[in-house]
């Protein structure tokens, strides 16, 4: 941290000295500017070669931008999408030119060419000190306004593609500043300073933490462990992180693991680990991979100091399922449903149905051969599973290894999956080759166990056009 802290220092020093040389005292670092003044100065930025004013001046514009109201913000953007694209002329000379003489040298200033000025803008807004989170959080505005134009029927094509371009723009360039190699896995604990563990309470995305006696539990026995990535740029900025409860059995049920009522377990009886919550942290870095180099890391760290654990499997929740089995049983011709499946869950319209044992009795014998369907054969129209969750651990390796009833009974839980969870089992031995073939052929591995539940002579499974989560 203190390597950190210099750097930022010396960005400072450059920075004060930048402002001689452009004009701009401390005090007018944050003053107000319209969108078209931002411009204005985001075209100077990209035109200097000084390194010092560069820098000063990316700062400013970054204090001011921050100064915007959300629409005037969404204007600005707008303005960087359109008018930040790559020189077209200078495309079809280097065109020509690669044409008439296809040397890799040609190639390569084909390559700047066709580069969006777009992108030489945010390298050089990263120039500034905490640019990088700055960034992070203008393109969570990015994303505002992909989002209103798409819901505009006046909207042009032009317009959309613009703006889409400019997202990628910032995905690429993070996808590089975010490379693995930057990235530093730490251990949370109850020792962790307090500002970064009220982040994790407030980042937390799939099981809410109640408060900071309930983010103890979860953090401070022997048999519980919760591990972050964090990148230099970004110190004291969680990106993901994960909880990990060390059992001595596969848990079908997240109610024991977060009870305030249960015993921790000895470290003599650990045999499993069950990650049980992984939560993104930062919106403005989706597309960005974390997640599966950090399951594995923690997977090898927690070997390497547990010996005794050979198990390593999650318990995930389904957020997909609800919304499919509801257009299912209104369909025509089901997927993985027969007739007397549909109407066994028309009691899931009864708000009672979980705790009525009879009833409950009844929606398992549907609901799981159900689910079965929805994780082997729904699929969508890339050809993988329709579920987010899926998707995320299949491509990782895992297996699909138990589908559990009832497993969280939380309101949120019955409302995004009728209370089903997951295990997906990450097999040391078997990783790579699930991999493979899910990521080649789009095969799901899963147990004999959840195979055997599917219905037979189903019709033939379709893809379903949804939004990628």
């Amino acid at each position: 941290m203190a390597a950190i802290s210099f750097f930022g220092d010396l960005l400072q020093t450059i920075s004060d000295r930048g402002r001689d040389l452009i004009g701009i005292a401390r005090g007018d670092m944050a003053a107000r500017a319209d969108p078209s003044e931002l411009v204005r100065l985001c075209e100077d930025l990209i035109s200097r070669r000084g390194e010092a004013s560069g820098v000063a001046l990316a700062r400013a514009i970054l204090d001011r931008y921050a100064t915007l109201s959300k629409v005037e913000r969404l204007a600005f953007l707008r303005h960087i999408a359109v008018d930040f694209d790559a020189d077209h002329a200078a495309v079809d000379a280097a065109i020509a030119a690669y044409r008439a003489d296809p040397t890799r040298a040609r190639l390569g200033r084909l390559h700047e060419a066709a580069e969006p000025r777009s992108q030489e803008l945010i390298r050089r807004l990263n120039l500034a000190r905490d640019g990088t989170l700055a960034l992070v959080r203008m393109r969570e505005d990015l994303f505002d306004l992909r989002r209103s134009l798409q819901e505009d029927p006046a909207s042009t094509p032009d317009l959309v593609d613009a703006v889409s371009s400019l997202d990628s723009d910032f995905e690429h360039l993070f996808a590089s500043w975010f490379n693995r190699g930057f990235l530093v896995l730490r251990h949370i604990d109850w020792t962790t300073p307090a500002h970064i563990l009220e982040k994790i309470i407030r980042y937390e995305a799939v099981h809410e933490i109640a408060d900071w006696q309930d983010l103890r539990r979860r953090i401070e026995p022997k048999d519980r462990r919760c591990f972050a990535f964090f990148h230099p740029a970004l110190a004291d900025e969680p990106l993901i992180f994960v909880e990990v409860a060390l059992t001595d059995a596969i848990a079908p049920a997240i109610a024991p693991i977060l009870s305030e009522e249960r015993t921790p377990l000895s470290p003599r009886a650990f045999t499993t680990a069950i990650f049980y919550s992984i939560s993104n942290c930062q919106k403005g870095l989706a597309g960005v991979t974390f997640g599966n180099f950090l399951i594995k890391q923690v997977v090898e760290d927690l070997a390497r100091e547990i010996p005794s654990l050979k198990t390593f499997v999650t318990l995930s929740p389904v957020p997909g399922f609800s919304a499919w089995l509801e257009r299912e049983r209104r369909a025509d011709a089901p997927q993985g449903l027969t007739r007397e499946d549909v109407e066994a869950l028309r009691l899931l319209d009864e708000p009672d149905w979980c705790t009525d044992k009879a009833k409950a009795d009844a929606v398992r014998k549907a609901l799981i051969p159900a689910a079965a369907a929805y994780f082997l054969r729904a699929k969508n129209p890339r050809g993988r599973p329709l579920d987010p969750v899926a998707r995320f651990h299949l491509g990782n390796g895992a297996r699909l290894e138990r589908i559990n009833f009832l497993g969280d009974v939380s309101r949120k839980g019955l409302k995004q999956s009728h209370g089903l969870m997951v295990n997906y089992l990450y097999d040391l031995s078997a990783i790579e080759k699930n991999h493979e073939t899910y990521a080649n052929l789009g095969t799901i591995s899963a147990s004999p166990g959840v195979s055997r539940e599917l219905r037979a002579n189903l019709p033939p499974p379709r893809a379903v056009a949804l939004a990628e989560a």
